[in-house]
């Protein structure tokens, strides 16, 4: 029985899924940061309208502010799914992996999840 043994570089695999890990931590608590901070500006500018319209300071239409972001939304869909089903793109996501290596995009994946949930 013959056995063909590999040569694997384990120092290359090692930077792939520390420089990987790194990153998606960083990245992925940078973005929780960010998103907490976008969600009280938000949440703030929507109180003020509320209480101007309360005390009679201005008139809100929410109608039209609900049929105005229903079609954002449903605009901001239909770009999702047209990028997703692009002609090739499974193609350039393989092209992408196998040049940047599993190792790496693993390792950011999950560190950027954890960096997610500690953000």
């Amino acid at each position: 029985m013959l056995r063909k043994t590999v040569s694997v570089d384990f120092t290359s695999v090692a930077a792939s899924v520390g420089v990987g890990g790194l990153a998606g931590f960083v990245i992925g608590y940078a973005i929780k940061k960010i998103l907490k901070i976008v969600v009280v500006i938000v949440g703030l500018f929507l109180g003020a309208l509320v209480w101007l319209a309360n005390q009679g300071v201005i008139t809100i239409h929410w109608d039209k502010i609900g049929s105005t972001s229903t079609s954002a939304l449903v605009g901001l869909q239909n770009a999702t799914i047209g990028a997703a089903a692009a002609p090739g793109a499974a193609d350039h996501v393989m092209m992408a992996l196998a040049n940047i290596g599993i190792p790496l995009t693993g390792s950011f994946a999950a560190a950027f999840a954890f960096g997610f949930m500690k953000g």
